[in-house]
């Protein structure tokens, strides 16, 4: 879905995202666990195993820079809401009898979606 402006709906540019971020993940021996994991405090965009590490991956996507690099709209704030949410997910996937983690790291996946052309991704492991 276009908007009457020419860019994309930011829903379908999110989605999209998203995708290209999972798929960057995958690409590098990353198995996605969960994508778009909700409780009522907030939603995680992506978890993901890397061996005995739990990645828990926060996804910005933008059509270009006019706004400031994706990256840039991971703030302290969010951070912090980040990391309680990541509490939240492994709490209920030990209730659920699911495997324990030996360390968790926080990345940013800052995807860049510019009009025709091919998705950009910038990978910031342990970003906060």
């Amino acid at each position: 879905m276009v908007t009457t402006h020419g860019t994309p709906d930011r829903r379908v540019l999110g989605r999209r995202g998203e995708d290209v971020a999972a798929e960057h993940l995958a690409a590098r021996g990353l198995t996605v666990l969960d994508r778009n994991w909700r409780c009522r405090e907030g939603e995680l965009d992506l978890v993901a195993a890397e061996g005995e590490r739990l990645v828990v991956a926060e996804v910005k996507t933008r059509s270009g820079t006019g706004f400031g690099v994706p990256a840039e709209a991971v703030t302290g704030v969010k951070a912090a809401r980040i990391r309680r949410l990541a509490q939240r997910w492994l709490a209920e996937r030990h209730a659920a009898g699911g495997r324990g983690f030996a360390e968790v790291r926080f990345d940013v996946l800052a995807v860049l979606v510019r009009p025709g052309g091919a998705p950009e991704v910038e990978h910031y492991e342990g970003a906060f």
